[in-house]
């Protein structure tokens, strides 16, 4: 069997005492190491207003990196839609290819709507709360209907859109982006549309989701690629992928359904040294379901000055109970489970740590056990 590949979402993170520049260059310097040592993909995720995460734009950030990288693909984990169009998306990754011809994924996402609705398959249904028949822990769904009613996410809307503006449908949005990649957009208007750069861009396109839903059932519909995020909501990843193959119809550029699953690991040269390493992301994930924004990444250290409530720990169950912690066999084991249960065709890794030298680390040593071949 072909070995599984591995690629990396970085979500640019700030750690305490360090600036958002000094995460930037560590990023890019990141980027470099992974195309070294044979990661497939680099994606930047994007986020806003959160003093702990300086990836703010994906374009800009993947125009950097191909500038130091060679041949590692690059894409956004995701662009997020809710207020951008589809021909601003198009053109932002025309500019990337133009220059940097088929090395770009352009991942869509979802911003600032409601949640994701969707019916659980039978087969998800069965193990929410447990264990899949493989092992792979699921635990109970995490519910962020708090978050989508949080002030911070209305700042964001009222900053990111312009006064008056509402998110166009997200199908549409989709449906916009692939017409205007193949220049059929709007065949009937009476002159040609044609984007410049942008058509014809060489473009893998992917769809991020975390449910069933509405995202899970227009990558199937579409035929796209579809990235489930078992790092964001464990509890509804085996719903995700199956939700998307049932969707799935063939396209031009996919035949048969295609899932990349997301995961987050902490790997170091023995089992205490990485549950030190990771002793942040507890704190770290509490900063985001709270509302408040990701804080800079804590030190071991300053994360244990922290006093814990129930309600606290129940914020984060689910995240610090399903990340992959320990030495390169014991991860690596943990992801073969996470593959074999979603049956997915590629992983992509994230690793967080307050200091950029374990971080690296954390992906050399993976590589390597994974089999990955360095460059």
């Amino acid at each position: 069997m072909a070995r599984t590949p591995l690629a990396v979402l970085d979500l640019v993170p700030v750690s305490t005492g360090s600036t958002a520049g000094e995460a930037l260059r560590n990023s890019l310097d990141l980027a470099r190491r992974a195309e070294q040592l044979g990661y497939s993909r680099y994606w930047f995720a994007e986020h806003h207003l959160n003093p702990g995460v300086a990836g703010t734009s994906p374009a800009v950030l993947l125009a950097l990196a191909a500038a130091v990288t060679s041949d590692i693909r690059l894409g956004s984990g995701a662009l997020q839609l809710g207020h951008r169009t589809a021909l601003s998306a198009v053109e932002e990754f025309g500019l990337l290819d133009a220059v940097h011809p088929g090395r770009f994924d352009l991942g869509l996402g979802r911003s600032g709507g409601p949640a994701e609705r969707g019916t659980p398959v039978a087969e998800a249904a069965a193990t929410v709360g447990g264990r899949a028949p493989n092992g792979l822990l699921v635990p109970e769904r995490y519910s962020n209907e708090h978050l989508l009613r949080s002030p911070r996410l209305a700042l964001h809307r009222r900053l990111l859109q312009l006064p008056g503006a509402e998110s166009q449908a997200y199908d549409e949005q989709v449906s916009d982006i692939l017409a205007l990649l193949a220049g059929t957009y709007a065949p009937d208007a009476g002159f040609e549309t044609q984007v410049v750069p942008g058509e014809g861009a060489a473009l893998q396109l992917w769809v991020l989701g975390s449910s069933a839903g509405i995202s899970a059932q227009v990558a199937g519909a579409n035929g796209l690629r579809f990235a489930a995020n078992y790092h964001v909501s464990p509890g509804t990843v085996l719903e995700a992928v199956e939700g998307y193959r049932q969707a799935f119809k063939p396209s031009a550029g996919l035949d048969r359904p295609y899932v990349s699953v997301s995961a987050d690991v902490v790997v170091a040269d023995d089992e205490g040294t990485a549950r030190e390493l990771a002793t942040g992301y507890g704190l770290w994930v509490r900063s985001i379901r709270s509302g408040e924004g990701a804080i800079a990444f804590p030190s071991p250290e300053e994360a244990r000055r922290h006093i814990w409530s129930e309600e606290d720990r129940a914020l984060v169950a689910d995240r610090t109970a399903t990340q992959f912690i320990g030495t390169a066999p014991q991860v690596a084991e943990q992801l073969r489970t996470l593959r074999d249960a979603t049956g997915a065709d590629e992983l992509i890794v994230t690793t967080i740590t307050h200091g950029h030298a374990d971080r690296v680390r954390s992906f050399e040593l993976l590589a390597a056990e994974w089999g990955l071949t360095a460059g």
